[in-house]
């Protein structure tokens, strides 16, 4: 039996992936798209090289790791009859990590976070019908929480219907929690929500830049329109993956949702300013609020210009609202269990903004060896 992991070759997923297996002794069920078996393989050794050595990799692929290679919102995942028969008959539990992240794209969302979603509940449904599922994990995201301000916000408190979303990802991810709850009746469930999460605390590598832009282009203004008493909630990945993993395999854990998150220990924007400072022998941006407002406005007009800056400033306009509204997501439930906190991300920012900066922003691949051989294992 094995557990059935979606989004194993996202950023988040794969760290859950490398922890379960490293850590857990874990045997993996793992969708991944590919256009043939050699393709899905060569995917998920991209996911995992960050985390694994290629012997290492190749050694869980063979005895480990089962690839069904499918799409999350096919029927049935897009799967042979039989292949999707030996998925529900060999699932024993989910950790559905799998979500778009498009704030900008409804259509992405609703298709990838609903429908997606759906198709893992029934895959879920039909593993409990036969032989009962240990436990249900869903990763959500503090931003279910809708619009909020100046708040500090408990794991039962999150979800209001009447209130505000920001984007179609929070909206979808919000009635993705009540789909689990509701077509899971009788199913053990662990609802995750992690906070903004960025960076490694272990090392500076990492494989997703989208929030690392956003953090390197405003580390290097010189003017800053924000509070620089106001919090911002960023969690470290290795922390996030880590909690996943432990609660998921825990028989019995303590509560069914927990925030992953800095919570009240989250830094201030004077004091990660401060830290990113001293790595360069630089003075700090000043902060001046007044300007949020035309801030807001010109990121969303360089946003439509071509070159370097537009990317860069359309990922501004995504994240400013998440970088504004000064609240933070208790985390008491999962430090107590844990036994630990988040690192904070003064500890780890600049390694992380020195290795994007001197990467361009992309990770250095390393290929799959040619001598040894592809598509073993995939369904």
């Amino acid at each position: 039996m094995a557990i059935f992991l979606t989004g194993g070759t996202g950023y988040i997923g794969a760290h859950v992936a490398a922890n379960l297996l490293e850590q857990h002794d874990a045997t993996l069920n793992m969708l991944v798209r590919g256009r043939d078996p050699r393709d899905a393989e060569l995917r998920l050794w991209n996911a995992l090289q960050l985390h694994l050595s290629f012997p290492k990799f190749y050694e869980y692929l063979q005895a480990k790791i089962r690839i069904f290679r499918g799409d999350l919102t096919s029927p049935q995942f897009g799967l042979e009859a039989g292949d999707y028969d030996r998925l529900v008959h060999t699932t024993d539990s989910v950790i559905h990590c799998a979500a778009s992240l498009n704030r900008k794209s409804e259509k992405s969302c609703f298709n990838v976070n609903l429908r997606g979603t759906l198709e893992v509940l029934q895959l879920a449904r039909q593993s409990q019908y036969y032989h009962g599922l240990r436990r249900f994990s869903n990763v959500s995201t503090v931003a279910v929480a809708g619009k909020r301000s100046h708040e500090v916000v408990l794991e039962d408190r999150s979800i209001e219907w009447e209130r505000s979303d920001y984007d179609p990802y929070a909206r979808t991810k919000k009635f993705c929690e009540h789909m689990v709850r509701e077509l899971l009746p009788d199913v053990p469930l662990t609802i995750f929500r992690p906070s903004i999460v960025l960076g490694d605390s272990r090392y500076p590598q990492t494989t997703q830049f989208d929030m690392v832009r956003s953090f390197v282009f405003l580390a290097g203004l010189p003017v800053l329109p924000f509070r620089p008493h106001d919090k911002i909630d960023i969690v470290n990945v290795d922390f996030v993956a880590d909690a996943i993993s432990t609660l998921h395999m825990k028989a019995n854990p303590e509560h069914d949702t927990y925030h992953l998150s800095s919570g009240n220990d989250s830094q201030t924007f004077r004091e990660l300013t401060r830290a990113l400072a001293a790595e360069q022998n630089k003075r700090g941006p000043l902060f001046l609020p007044i300007l949020e407002r035309p801030f807001g406005s010109i990121v969303n007009m360089l946003a439509s210009r071509k070159g370097p800056v537009g990317p860069g400033a359309a990922l501004m306009g995504v994240f400013l609202p998440y970088l504004t509204w000064n609240t933070v997501f208790d985390n008491t439930r999962v430090t107590t269990e844990m036994g630990r906190k988040p690192a904070p991300f003064s500890r780890y920012s600049f390694a992380l903004l020195r290795f994007s900066r001197e990467h361009n922003f992309e990770y250095p691949y390393q290929a799959w060896p040619e001598s040894t051989k592809a598509g073993g294992s995939a369904a």
